[in-house]
């Protein structure tokens, strides 16, 4: 401390009758780092979904959560899968039911739009496959998806939004909080000499 600020520290100490300059530290709210991971912040949304919606598949909250980040980590089904104890077609009814529709979901030999009218109109996986000629298991996945599809159209994409949010925004603090941290590091070593004998 120089000479010109001792002199101010002491005017103050003297006006102020305190016995110390130094501000007490008080607890910050917040951090980089979300307290709550992914899995909870999107438990809500899909309780939502569940109470509004008509789910396929009867899963713990945490084994949707779950699949949900496979999804935006673009895990396949058969990886969600081993993770969550299930197989992979039962993470695809899961997805559905979440509206996590792939653009490979819907891969089909017939016209997306023909199979949309016609689901439309009421009729069934097995009609809509007599109608085209095909085989009623591979029109399933496709009809399957496309209905989560337009399911997922009627609320405006608004819950996949909203998982998609979540999972880039805790991708973004998880990001963030190690940049502060190697920052923090590289400040406080900012200088050093490592003093190595050899």
């Amino acid at each position: 401390m120089d000479e010109k600020t001792e002199e101010l520290r002491d005017i103050f100490l003297e006006m102020s009758g305190e016995g110390s300059v130094t501000e007490s530290q008080e607890q910050t709210r917040g951090s980089l780092a979300e307290e709550r991971s992914d899995e909870e912040r999107v438990g809500p949304v899909i309780e939502t979904m569940r109470e509004r919606l008509e789910f396929e598949t009867d899963e713990e909250t945490e084994t949707y959560a779950r699949v949900v980040r496979g999804f935006f980590a673009d895990e396949d089904d058969g990886e969600t899968a081993e993770a969550v104890g299930t197989d992979a077609d039962h993470v695809l009814a899961m997805r559905m039911d979440l509206h996590l529709v792939r653009d490979g979901d819907i891969e089909t030999a017939f016209e997306p739009r023909e199979i949309r009218r016609r689901r439309a109109d009421g009729e069934s996986v097995a009609e809509i496959a007599d109608a085209l000629d095909a085989d009623p298991e591979a029109l399933e996945g496709a009809v399957r998806a496309l209905d989560a599809e337009s399911a997922s159209r009627r609320v405006n994409d608004r819950y996949r939004d909203e998982f998609e949010a979540i999972v880039a925004d805790g991708d973004l603090s998880s990001r963030l909080a190690t940049d502060a941290r190697e920052d923090g590091l590289r400040e406080a070593t900012e200088g050093m000499e490592n003093e190595l004998s050899m």
